[in-house]
């Protein structure tokens, strides 16, 4: 069958992030998407009003009851919510549930696009700190980077988290700068292999973020180097937010959909 992409992600009833942006990414990438669900959120694409995690030993039933059934090619991680569901994990890989020579990539979320918390901000990053380890690469926003390294400095921020134990770490600088463009930086073990410079295109997206991380483990779990597989994800996620859908035409604040079957 098609290559495997195992996602730990949670639900957004609007379906423009989350398991739907997981599932249609990867199906974009070539690849098949199976799904642990981490949460049910409540949102629409413009705002987060809560959420209810899944319970641990839920979430890992249903990662072992594919992991039994189907060869894992590569993992994905984006909304995992509690400190439980992250040690989870983290135990998956430390007891080798999880084969710890398969392409993890880790998208750490804090906070959703639209603002709304997705628990405490704090304790989710002492609890990632101890997944770091096991990620092939972490796609945080400059947000993300500067909770989980302490550093200021995007550069320093990304040798940080490889010191902490990542493999590598993608710096994406559309949350930092209102213009110009879009510059993202890939480190792999402390240094800056590659640097893209991505239109920023007007307008707020909901689920790109999720769209982008889940792309490249796509393209992972298709055999492509980390840097190919970073280009082809560069190049597919432009072409999506080009083509993003509009929920709300007359409001020019309102967060746009990717359309991620261009």
């Amino acid at each position: 069958m098609r290559p495997v992409v195992l996602c730990f992600s949670g639900l957004d009833p609007s379906g423009g992030a989350g398991l739907q942006a997981d599932i249609e990414a990867i199906g974009q990438s070539g690849a098949h998407a199976a799904i642990a669900c981490t949460a049910v959120t409540i949102q629409s694409s413009q705002q987060v009003f809560g959420f209810e995690a899944c319970a641990a030993p839920l979430v890992k039933a249903q990662a072992t009851a594919v992991l039994d059934d189907l060869p894992i090619n590569a993992i994905k991680s984006g909304m995992l919510g509690t400190t439980d569901n992250i040690a989870m994990l983290t135990q998956l890989f430390a007891e080798k549930i999880i084969n710890n020579d398969t392409p993890f990539v880790l998208d750490p979320v804090l906070v959703a696009n639209s603002g709304g918390s997705l628990g405490d901000e704090k304790t989710l990053v002492g609890a990632f700190r101890q997944l770091l380890p096991y990620a092939t690469l972490i796609t945080p926003n400059t947000h993300e980077l500067r909770a989980l390294s302490g550093e200021q400095d995007l550069h320093f921020g990304a040798q940080n988290l490889c010191a902490q134990g990542a493999h590598a770490v993608l710096v994406k600088t559309s949350h930092d700068f209102e213009s110009g463009d879009i510059e993202q930086y890939l480190y792999i073990e402390g240094k800056m292999v590659y640097k893209s410079i991505l239109p920023r295109l007007e307008g707020e997206f909901h689920g790109s973020g999720c769209s982008l991380a889940s792309f490249i483990a796509g393209r992972l779990a298709m055999g492509d180097a980390l840097i190919d597989a970073v280009k082809a994800a560069d190049s597919w996620i432009t072409r999506t937010l080009r083509a993003a859908d509009a929920p709300h035409p007359d409001d020019a604040q309102a967060q746009l959909i990717p359309n991620r079957f261009i």
